[in-house]
């Protein structure tokens, strides 16, 4: 198994230490698998994709739009 060692600011450090019955190494292996899981998934949905990337920006401005238009109504 290979270790690995993180850096983190005082303040999330601190916070960690109040809820010390915490397994955060289990807790980070966990985030780093779901991480994983999730862009191999993003992966196989691009590869099986036939959009250009031309296409995803159209479609992208248009939600963006659609949603400010949206929002602007409420």
């Amino acid at each position: 198994m290979v270790n690995m060692t993180l850096a983190l600011s005082d303040k999330l450090h601190s916070k960690m230490k109040q809820f010390s019955d915490i397994k955060w190494t289990e807790v980070a292996r966990n985030a780093i698998e779901k991480k994983i899981n999730d862009l191999e998934t993003l992966e196989r949905l691009v590869a099986k994709s036939k959009l250009s990337q031309r296409d995803v920006e159209k479609f992208s401005k248009k939600i963006k739009v659609s949603s400010v238009k949206k929002f602007m109504k409420e």
